[in-house]
């Protein structure tokens, strides 16, 4: 089930934001993007106008100049008309590539380069009316429509006033010569393009945020998305443990190859087998190098056998080194002693086997702390140990 909208209090996770980056969904500023088209446009007509008024005017001028030969041959005022036409359309190519570099520009500084064709897969749910009619009431577009209706009156205000202030001085141009009246035009409409910029910028670094904070509301997510999601990512805790389980198995299986270089093997008597090593030179405490149960325990033994690798009956502390010690790992400290013992009776074992020493006697029965048997149960309270 879909949570609502009400649920939805805890913010996006970092694996949503990606999976709505990677859809086409990030935040996006209209007023920034307004902000570079008309503030390079603006910069682009100021450093290009002079010399594209020039370049316009010689051309005029050779277009409009007639001879004898311009009169007999009609056909040149095509020509003419060619180039003008060419060197308009040259100058209109270079404005709006400008123009359409800073938009561009503008829109990966608000929310970086997204390469996707989601937004263009068609969606029936966007044909829903119900669905437009409910973002026509959101947060969001309230708050667009409060922006743009502060923007009109802001951007009427400063238009009035400033026409208001310098009107005087539009009227009295009338009197002033053709290249005088023209640059104060200029200037004039440089001042007030200058002020729109302004009231740009301000609407820019207000939307920009707001922008982001719309975004990241649209992505909140409810408890049960959270632990959807880390379920997912993480896994499941069953699967995962029936997967450590069988590596454990396959790693267990591998490491058969390992008993050849065993000191000697613990049993159990059947059921359990553990192979351990130790070697004083390299190790600080002997290492389990395989384990095995049932028919792996069989096999661990028969190949111990091969090799007259000795085998020895300790069904407790085989049970514990089975269940707490890792291949290729010193064996927990609590079991040292214990298997100090054993290996004790091994090398006087293999001692005797040599001819350098008598029999060993029958193998004492090596300390284990009950709580590492995996076997070991301890008692209720009222009932005998």
């Amino acid at each position: 089930m879909e949570s609502s909208s009400q649920d939805k209090q805890l913010p996006a996770t970092q694996r949503k934001l990606d999976q709505a980056r990677k859809e086409g969904q990030v935040a996006r500023s209209r007023d920034l993007s307004h902000l570079a088209v008309v503030g390079t446009g603006a910069v682009a007509l100021l450093l290009l106008a002079p010399t594209a008024f020039e370049q316009t005017r010689r051309a005029l001028a050779a277009a409009l100049r007639f001879n004898a030969h311009a009169l007999a041959s009609p056909e040149t005022m095509v020509e003419r008309l060619s180039q003008l036409a060419g060197l308009g359309l040259l100058l209109c190519v270079v404005f709006g590539g400008i123009v359409v570099l800073a938009a561009v520009f503008s829109a990966v500084a608000a929310g970086g380069w997204v390469l996707t064709t989601q937004p263009l897969v068609p969606r029936l749910s966007k044909l829903n009316p119900l669905n437009g009619l409910s973002k026509l009431f959101s947060k969001q577009q309230l708050a667009t429509v409060a922006k743009l209706v502060f923007m009109s009156a802001l951007l009427a205000a400063v238009g009035w006033f400033f026409v208001k202030g310098s009107i005087h001085e539009l009227v009295r141009l009338v009197l002033q010569p053709s290249a005088a009246s023209l640059a104060m035009v200029g200037d004039w409409l440089v001042s007030g393009l200058g002020l729109c910029l302004l009231i740009l910028l301000i609407a820019a670094l207000v939307d920009v945020p707001l922008q982001g904070h719309f975004h990241r509301s649209r992505l909140r997510m409810s408890h049960q998305e959270v632990k959807q999601e880390h379920k997912e990512s993480d896994g499941n805790p069953h699967i995962k443990g029936r997967l450590r389980v069988a590596a454990r198995e396959i790693a267990q299986r591998a490491s058969i190859t390992a008993v050849p270089k065993a000191d000697f093997i613990l049993m159990n008597p059947t059921h359990y087998a553990v192979a351990l090593r130790y070697d004083d030179a390299t190790m600080n405490a002997p290492h389990a190098i395989s384990k095995g149960a049932d028919l792996l325990a069989m096999r661990i033994r028969e190949i111990a056998t091969e090799h007259r690798i000795p085998v020895v009956q300790a069904p407790m502390l085989a049970r514990a080194l089975f269940a707490h010690a890792e291949l290729d790992q010193p064996i927990p400290a609590s079991l040292y002693t214990a298997v100090a013992q054993v290996m004790a009776y091994v090398y006087r074992l293999k001692a005797s086997l040599r001819g350098e020493g008598p029999t060993p006697l029958e193998l004492p029965q090596p300390h284990v702390p009950p709580e590492l048997d995996p076997h070991h149960h301890p008692a209720k309270k009222g009932q005998p140990a």
